[in-house]
């Protein structure tokens, strides 16, 4: 059979978005000879086909069941592949432009459900109160149980104003939640950035977007040019980070690493899934576009670098942190992050959608994978506001039903395994009292950076001042 050539769009993310912006990178992709066909299985789903028809208490389209047959087929290889029909692909293909009527919530299957892995910042969903761990157990009227993750996004999303209410599980709640929520145009902001106290800067990355690497470059060099000196240190904050486009990724990585060092690579079984991606534009930037690294302030690359992690930041954040962590770039501070370390590809299908396909893991530059693991913080520091019974809720790649293996056989236990011990020492643990009153504080977003509310950064700040107290001792 003659081989083709079809649009491959490789992607990154913790789970399926349902009203958070999802940028994809396009890259060639060669058509591969099929395999044998299994005869005999064939035979059965043909019988199978052929009993519905004709015993099925109610008439069923040929096309419904060919095509819930492809979504069991996906779906059953692990918690990231999917089908997606014309309108799921196409809905796919408007969310990667940034904006689009949803309610801003990143999620995972568990069980038959939606389980909320985060709520994006700044959304009505995060304003509303839905919590990570919530289970989503009803969409107005329709319950989720047996719908796939594309369903659940569908029917989130629609017309900004319209509202639509959410029926939740939340644990140590006897009684479901009732929200109901007004969607609205999502527009994540992807890099927000503020300068804590003379010297000591700090950037939030929500998401992984295609203008991420330069708002990354235009925050850091604002800061600087506000400080009217070089920065002291800076906190690179990725909690709830769900991930996003790997090119962004390997430009924030970029802006603190040496020319062309090694970011992430991945291996797949296929020769085109398997990339060594560096820090050289040529690899985070856009073709006949500008370095968008060109207006960082060169000391950047050398500043004293703290990076924020928790169970919520997954693949293009864990990314970043590895790739900084193995290079000895920056000292990571939190706790130990989601687990997602594959790639998936979007491979549309003519006029009839595309499916989704895990086609590879990734690696930091060590050759650690995170698939299922997580990168570990060096630091370990508790979030003061998250109770034990939240963190009980925090669901991570390892927990997913199908998930994939670690390669290298280090992996986080679910929750219900027994915890294997630790091959390596633990990390320093410290426990963190409740947070201070401020009245600066945004009750409205918790994020607003501010050191006497937020414990994990507070440490961060504290780690970088001792840093330079080393520095000085060392001069």
């Amino acid at each position: 059979m003659t081989s083709h050539r079809m649009k491959k769009i490789a992607w990154l993310a913790a789970g399926a978005l349902a009203g958070g912006a999802l940028t994809l990178s396009v890259q060639a992709f060669a058509g591969k000879e099929p395999t044998t066909l299994p005869l005999n299985e064939l035979r059965t789903f043909a019988e199978v086909f052929g009993r519905i028809k004709q015993d099925y208490v109610d008439p069923v389209d040929d096309k419904k069941l060919i095509t819930e047959a492809i979504k069991g087929m996906l779906s059953g290889l692990d918690p990231h592949s999917d089908y997606m029909d014309a309108d799921a692909f196409k809905e796919l293909r408007e969310g990667t432009q940034g904006e689009f009527g949803g309610l801003g919530i990143e999620i995972g299957a568990e069980d038959g459900l939606v389980k909320v892995v985060s709520p994006i910042e700044d959304t009505p969903a995060q304003k509303a109160g839905i919590k990570s761990g919530d289970l989503i157990i009803k969409i107005d009227d329709t319950p989720v149980r047996g719908l796939s993750l594309n369903d659940a996004v569908k029917r989130m999303r629609g017309k900004p104003g319209s509202k639509v209410t959410l029926t939740i599980a939340r644990k140590n709640e006897t009684k479901p939640l009732v929200f109901a929520i007004t969607r609205a145009i999502i527009k994540t902001k992807s890099v927000k950035s503020k300068l804590l106290e003379p010297g000591y800067g700090y950037v939030r990355i929500t998401q992984f977007q295609e203008h991420t690497t330069e708002n990354l470059a235009e925050a850091v060099a604002s800061m600087t040019k506000q400080n009217k000196q070089p920065l002291k240190g800076l906190v690179l904050d990725l909690r709830d980070d769900p991930g996003g486009l790997l090119t962004s990724a390997v430009g924030v990585s970029a802006a603190f690493l040496p020319k062309d060092a090694l970011v992430v690579y991945t291996e797949g079984r296929t020769a085109d899934a398997k990339m060594k991606l560096t820090a050289s534009a040529q690899n985070y930037g856009r073709p006949g576009m500008p370095d968008p690294l060109s207006v960082l302030p060169q000391e950047t690359h050398k500043v004293p670098l703290v990076v924020l992690v928790n169970g919520g930041s997954a693949s293009a954040s864990e990314i970043v942190a590895g790739a900084l962590q193995d290079h000895k770039r920056a000292v990571l501070v939190g706790t130990q992050t989601f687990g997602k370390g594959s790639v998936q590809s979007i491979l549309p299908l003519g006029s009839a959608g595309g499916i989704k396909l895990t086609t590879a893991r990734y690696f930091t530059p060590s050759g650690r994978s995170i698939q299922a693991k997580g990168i570990v913080p060096d630091v370990v520091v508790e979030d003061a506001t998250v109770t034990a019974a939240d963190q009980a809720l925090r669901v991570r790649e390892a927990d997913l039903e199908n998930h994939l293996a670690n390669p290298n056989g280090d992996e986080t236990p679910s929750k219900s395994a027994k915890p294997a011990k630790p091959a390596t020492p633990p990390v320093i643990k410290q426990e963190a009292p409740k947070p201070q009153d401020d009245k600066n504080a945004s009750p409205e977003n918790p994020r607003e950076p501010n050191p006497k509310q937020d414990y994990q950064l507070s440490q961060g700040l504290n780690i970088l001042k001792v840093q330079q107290i080393l520095i000085k001792q060392g001069n």
